[in-house]
């Protein structure tokens, strides 16, 4: 993989509310940590997941898990995009906007690692075209869970296109996350994902302490 070089990886936003995202690969326990991330934060913290939380983008996730669908893959970056990109108008803005925090399973690292790496796409090209359907929005911390891609696949359900895509995608995606967990070092915090779920919430709540309001 080209290595990842660009500081438009962490541009800050101006918004009174905070943007934090949780990331890792398929299997990390990234959703189980959103939730008690967002549970663990100040009243009126909003949670929400990618590709979702709009009725569109929730159509979109649907046609993005479908196993019978067979998908090229700059078509699935940008279906990608385009959930995203209605997710950020209809509701992550105005929440920032309105001095709101969101907790975010999932937001643009996953589709530099995931389709700009993994699917060979390019990260720069991701990187790019993630930008153009967020208007430059990316996140003011983002909590990395490290899991080794063995077990992460193990926990996988494997009931979707991309949680079926094997052992080597894994591998390939989490070597893309622990580069841009390097070139956005300053808004990205690896924590171990290893361990019981209230173990991992610990670690997680003092990497956010830890980040500062």
């Amino acid at each position: 993989m080209r290595p990842l070089r660009s500081s438009r990886l962490h541009d800050p936003h101006p918004y009174p509310g905070r943007l934090i995202t949780v990331e890792g690969i398929d299997g990390s326990g990234k959703s189980t940590q959103a939730r008690l991330l967002a549970d663990a934060l100040r009243e009126g913290t909003l949670l929400i997941r990618e590709p979702g939380g709009t009725e569109a983008a929730e159509q979109i996730r649907g046609l993005l898990a479908d196993r019978s669908v067979d998908l090229d893959p700059l078509a699935e970056l940008l279906l990608f995009c385009a959930a995203r990109a209605d997710l950020v108008a209809r509701v992550i803005r105005p929440a920032l906007e309105a001095g709101r925090d969101v907790v975010s399973d999932r937001f643009s690292d996953s589709t530099v690692a995931y389709q700009g790496a993994a699917r060979g796409l390019g990260v720069g090209e991701a990187i790019t075209i993630t930008e153009l359907a967020t208007d430059g929005l990316w996140p003011d911390l983002t909590i990395l869970l490290r899991v080794d891609p063995e077990t992460g696949l193990g926990r996988a359900e494997g009931d979707d296109r991309i949680e079926s895509e094997g052992l080597e995608f894994q591998r390939a995606v989490a070597e893309a996350y622990e580069e841009i967990a390097i070139v956005a070092r300053d808004r990205v915090v690896v924590v171990d994902g290893t361990g019981s779920v209230e173990e991992v919430h610990r670690r997680v709540m003092d990497a956010v302490e830890a980040a500062g309001p």
